[in-house]
This record gives C-alpha cells, structure tokens and sequence, in this order.
C-alpha cells in the first residue's frame, strides 16, 4: 500500500544452501498482523474521515477569511481575509487531495478485483468530489496521469478543467448504474452511512447535481438538461430528500471518529465574526444566529447587546470599535459535532435554482423553502413559522435570494460557497478600503511552489490553457 498501509512481500535469499534448507520459510513466517492484501473496503474509512476533516479545517482556514465569514481579530492590516493571498495557500491542499485520491484509486481497483460493483461506485463517487474541489481550486490538473508513482511517472501532464468535468460527470452517472441496493457491503462498516447502499446512491446523484450546476454557464456541457433529467426521474436518479441521508458526518470525539479541533478553543481565539456574516441573519431574524455566534459585548464587558461582527476590511486599529465582537461559536466544533460534505438544503437550493432557471416558480419556492429549513435544522435549531413572512427572506424570485440563503447552507463545506461566489457573483460581497487585490475576492490559489520547481515543463504547459498563473485568472467554468 502506498499511502495507507505499507504490504511486504518480498524475500531475501541469498544462496542455494539456504534456500535448500528453508524452503517453507515464505508460509511459516507471515506475520499474522500485517494486511497482504486490502479489501475494497480497506480505505473507505480513512477517506471519509481524513478528506472530510481537511475539508472542515479548510473550511475555517480559507473559505471563512475569503467569504467574510469569521476574521482574525484584532487585525489591523493583511490577512488572507482582506485577499492578502500568499504564493503557497493552496500547497497542502494540493497534496492531501492528491494523497488521498491515490488511496481512491486504489480502493476502486480493488473492488474491479473482488467484483463489487457497489465498491467501485462508491470509489467513483469520492474521486469525483474530490477531483472537482481540487480542479475548482487551482483550474487546469493532472488527472489522466496522476496518481501513477508506482509506474515511473513522476511528472504528470495536466488535463484541461473541460476534460476533469467531463470525466468526473460520466463517472457518477456510472457509479449511479452501478450501485445495486440489493447487496450488501461486506468489507466492515464505513463511517458515513453505516453502509446503506441506497445512501450512498443518493449521494453519488447529489455530488451530480453539484458539479453539473458549478459548469451550467458552459453551454457545451448541457447541465441543465442534465439536471432537469435527474429532478424528473427520482427513481432512476434518487437524491437526499431529508437530512437524515445527507453526507454529514457525525464525530463523536471518540477514536476512530475524534473531533476535527484537538482543542475546539483553538476555533475561537483572536478572532470575530464578519458583519457581512451576521448582518443578514439579524434581518432575518435567523434562528442559526445562536448556533453559529456569540453575542457581541459592551466595551465593559459587562452586558450582552446582540449578534454584532467587525466590519471587513476595516482599517486603523480595534480601539475604533466600542463593543467587543460576537465571536464563533465554539459548540459548532466541541465534540459531537457535525462535519458537513454535502448537506440535504444544498440539493434543495440547486433543485431551486435549477427551477427558476425553467420559470418554475412555484416549484422554485418550494425547494428553496425545503433548502432554508433544512439548514435551520441540520444545526439543532428551530424553523419559526413565520420564517417566511419576512420580506427579508420571502422567495422573490431571484438568484440572489437563493444564494444567500445558499451562502449559510454551505457553512463549514469546504470551499463551496467561495467556488459558488466565483460562479454567480452571490451574495454581493462588501467592498472596503483596508481590502487589497484591488478589493476583489480571488478566483483560484496559485499552483504550488513545489510544482513549479518540479514539474516545470507540464506547469507551463498548463498556463498556456488555463491562463497566467495568479489568483484572478478565472477558471474554465467562470469565463
């Protein structure tokens, strides 16, 4: 195993007399404890747990700062949340993908051996997510010749973000033919969905419908077609229709399944929630509030006085603001918490979007209901009854409603709503002088250093598809 579980097979003999004299020696002295051989399921576990909480960490580290969602505090100048973006932001994220879409690849080549087809589908289905977070991140990538150490091929070439998309989107409408709900899994229990098949089905179709909306400008690609076809036919395309099936994975803080923060206090020190974030759940009277802040203080200390952020990109020092912040809430993290891949409100606000693309209204407002509800919900909270009633969060028909319901859907899932942003231009983000960039959200990480220096020939060869290689190039799908 290369990444996971190392095999050893190998003997060393060194002679005709002592081969003669140990000719059983291979059988006798197997160690008992050592994997000769890995099940399809072998590396599922590891997957889910160690991709989703590097997603997580992401999440915070990342898409928090890019999206206003949270900002170090105090902080009077930089920062990647006033787009002080540094050369290298994307490197670990470039190799944790790619270690664990090796791990991917050889989980699904195991399960061609033991000819399962649920196993295969299952594997299909995390190398499409984790593919299209990774091309989403950076554009251009090597795929066809990635993952390939163990044949000599140390220098891949980069495919086109066309031809991930194009690979990645015929993978999952395989996998969805693939599954079949009538075998069981038999290689342990995974982690995410205790191996119900129909779940991982509803999932793979899902993930589908995501990455078809995320190409839905490129005309070629044909997604709304597509995602018309899979809204029509529930049967043959099954997607989460509760939170009970979304990719939520639950970690209780007991090993195997420990806590992403080691010390949830990490999550919150010297930081603030955004004004952005928390000026649109005040104006909806947003029962997530509590779950996702705490309430600002009086300069004193001494009174609580609502949910109030520190502006984005402010300038001058903190002693400008006469009220201490709302902070994040350290709850979201403490063990048990919930580590959110793709939730159930996100399929419901494509289905929304998707809807009101085709002037169907009607339907529109149902699923962007059942998406904002849904979300109110995966958090412990309560859906008011009057929720909607408020100009302020009342269908409208507009994308800009749905993504910014959409905007806290995605909260702690991964990259998504920085990449949502990149494609539609939602929620209208705020403009401040302290910001750099010429005030302008990033469109991709530079590729890693390492890269460069190492794949030198295949990395210009790169830009000359993808463009220059700076945070404000779009990618294929946003041009």
């Amino acid at each position: 195993m290369k990444n996971y579980i190392k095999i050893f097979s190998a003997l060393l003999i060194t002679g005709t007399a002592l081969v003669s004299c140990t000719k059983d020696f291979e059988s006798i002295n197997k160690d008992p404890n050592r994997i000769d051989q890995i099940s399809p399921g072998t590396l599922l576990n590891p997957i889910i747990y160690e991709t989703s909480n590097f997603n997580m960490l992401r999440s915070d580290d990342i898409t928090f700062n890019l999206m206003q969602v949270a900002l170090p505090y105090p902080s009077a100048s930089g920062g990647l949340h006033r787009y002080d973006v540094s050369e290298n932001i994307g490197g670990s994220t470039w190799n944790t993908y790619y270690r664990w879409l090796t791990n991917v690849k050889e989980m699904y080549q195991a399960s061609v051996k033991a000819g399962d087809p649920n196993y295969q589908a299952i594997a299909l289905t995390l190398n499409a997510w984790i593919y299209g977070n990774l091309t989403d991140c950076f554009g251009d990538v090597p795929m066809t010749e990635a993952s390939r150490g163990d044949e000599g091929l140390l220098k891949p070439k980069f495919n086109t973000q066309k031809e991930v998309y194009t690979k990645v989107l015929a993978d999952l409408d395989s996998a969805n033919k693939l599954f079949n709900t009538s075998k069981t899994m038999i290689y342990g229990t995974d982690i995410l969905y205790g191996n119900n098949v129909t779940k991982w089905k509803k999932f793979c179709n899902s993930l589908h419908m995501r990455l078809l909306l995320r190409v839905s400008k490129k005309t070629e690609m044909n997604a709304m077609a597509q995602l018309r076809t899979i809204i029509d036919n529930p049967t043959i395309y099954p997607v989460f229709s509760a939170n009970s099936e979304a990719a939520v994975l639950t970690l209780t803080g007991i090993t195997p399944l420990a806590g992403t923060w080691g010390r949830p206090v990490d999550f919150t020190s010297y930081r603030a929630v955004g004004k952005f974030f928390l000026d649109s759940l005040n104006a909806f009277n947003d029962p997530r509030r509590a779950r996702f802040a705490t309430q600002a203080r009086n300069a004193a200390g001494s009174a609580n006085i609502g949910y109030q952020g520190i502006p984005s990109g402010y300038t001058g020092s903190e002693n400008q603001f006469n009220y201490i912040p709302s902070n994040v809430n350290v709850a979201m993290v403490t063990a048990p918490h919930i580590n959110p891949i793709l939730p159930y409100s996100e399929v419901e606000l494509i289905r929304a979007e998707v809807e009101l693309f085709y002037n169907n209204t009607t339907a529109a407002q149902t699923a962007y209901e059942k998406g904002v509800k849904a979300s109110v919900e995966q958090w412990g909270a309560v859906m008011p009854a009057d929720y909607f009633t408020n100009p302020n969060t009342a269908f409208n028909n507009t994308l800009s409603r749905i993504h910014i319901q959409k905007y806290y859907a995605l909260m702690f899932v991964d990259f998504q709503s920085w990449f949502e942003y990149r494609r539609t231009g939602y929620p209208v983000m705020p403009v401040a002088a302290g910001m750099m960039n010429n005030q302008k959200i990033p469109s991709r990480f530079y590729y890693p250093i390492s890269i460069r220096n190492s794949n030198t020939e295949n990395y210009h060869a790169a830009l000359e598809s993808n463009g220059p290689d700076n945070i404000n190039t779009k990618v294929w799908w946003a041009q």
